[in-house]
């Protein structure tokens, strides 16, 4: 047989995606987005808190954030996972039985929240301090001034950053099949590798593959015209001024002059 058949047929026969497709959005999309969009919004408050505590003039909330931020961002995701799904399964399947969804949101939250700890923390230092002695001189206490003013304006200036992380996370969601998925809790990629293994195909493996980048690729073109509005700001059109032009007749037909 002729390589490239080969080649097409592996990875682009239309039946097999066909029949994977149906699941992939009923079931592997909807999966997947939450345990991403999940993941993001614990992940940013615990980052928040990790970014406050390593700006903290207090060593005893400063140390702890930093040897955290360390410790998540070296270790692999998957072993991470791996060893808060397995670790956790006990106490887990006493509070909410056998779903591992919540010991899976809770791994990806703990790895994110040491990235976004790190992105807020730059946003919040790259703040001018003169915005913090103007808050304090107009009353604020510094809790109300970095509440108020300092981190409102890092959070928006690290926006973009946020979105890659989002990004980063919707990838990262595939590793939760290590924690054993039932058919009803299976993500894109689980749902794909399902397919592929039982056709000995894989070309819903690769539809999985266009499903995360119909996801990924929108999102960092929003991540680029986000940061090009952030830099060059909004623009401001040109006034509309109706100028009389000189030396130009009077409606009386006089000369100004």
């Amino acid at each position: 047989m002729d390589p490239l058949s080969t080649l097409w047929e592996t990875f682009f026969d239309w039946a097999s995606m066909r029949e994977a497709l149906p699941e992939m959005v009923t079931v592997g999309l909807p999966n997947t987005l939450l345990l991403a969009v999940s993941a993001a919004l614990l992940g940013s408050v615990l980052g928040m808190l990790l970014a406050v505590a390593g700006i903290s003039r207090t060593r005893w909330l400063r140390w702890p954030a930093r040897v955290y931020t360390d410790v998540f961002r070296g270790l692999p995701a998957a072993a991470t996972i791996l060893l808060i799904g397995v670790g956790l399964a006990p106490l887990g399947m006493q509070v909410w039985g056998p779903n591992p969804y919540p010991l899976g949101v809770l791994a990806l939250s703990l790895i994110a929240a040491a990235y976004l700890g790190e992105i807020f923390r730059s946003g919040i230092q790259s703040v001018e301090a003169a915005q913090l002695e103007g808050a304090r001189a107009l009353g604020f206490s510094w809790g109300e001034a970095m509440r108020l003013v300092i981190i409102p304006q890092g959070v928006r200036r690290v926006l973009p950053a946020w979105v890659n992380q989002l990004i980063a996370l919707i990838k990262d969601s595939s590793l939760v099949y290590f924690l054993g998925l039932v058919a009803s809790q299976r993500e894109l990629f689980r749902i794909g590798q399902d397919y592929a293994a039982t056709t000995g195909n894989e070309s819903a493996l690769l539809l999985a593959g266009l499903f995360y980048l119909a996801l990924t690729v929108p999102l960092t073109h929003a991540v680029n015209a986000i940061d090009r509005r952030l830099r060059q700001g909004r623009p401001v059109a040109a006034p509309d001024v109706d100028l009389e032009p000189t030396g130009l007749a009077t409606p009386s037909g006089k000369d100004p002059r």
